[in-house]
């Protein structure tokens, strides 16, 4: 699933975290933002505040990931990660 968003009009690629093993997680989430081009972005559920995972991607891609909540409620979380 793709969709564009407006008003900054990038692409978002759904990433369902729920359905990976935790063990493999984090490797699968990077892998998946390393193939993004700039005006991408991964839109990411999941089903708790991925505190521990942004802070990572902060520190390896600093201002190329722009964090943007769409849903932040116990249970139901969905954040695009925009390469910029």
């Amino acid at each position: 699933m793709t969709a564009r968003t407006e008003p900054d009009l990038y692409t978002a690629h759904a990433f369902d975290a729920r359905g990976i093993a935790r063990r493999f997680r984090h490797s699968a989430i990077f892998g998946a933002l390393g193939v993004l081009q700039p005006g991408e972005a991964m839109r990411f559920v999941n089903d708790h505040d991925p505190l521990p995972l942004i802070e990572q991607m902060r520190d390896r891609y600093g201002e190329h990931i722009d964090v943007r909540y769409l849903q932040r409620e116990p249970g139901a979380y969905v954040i695009d990660f925009v390469v910029v």
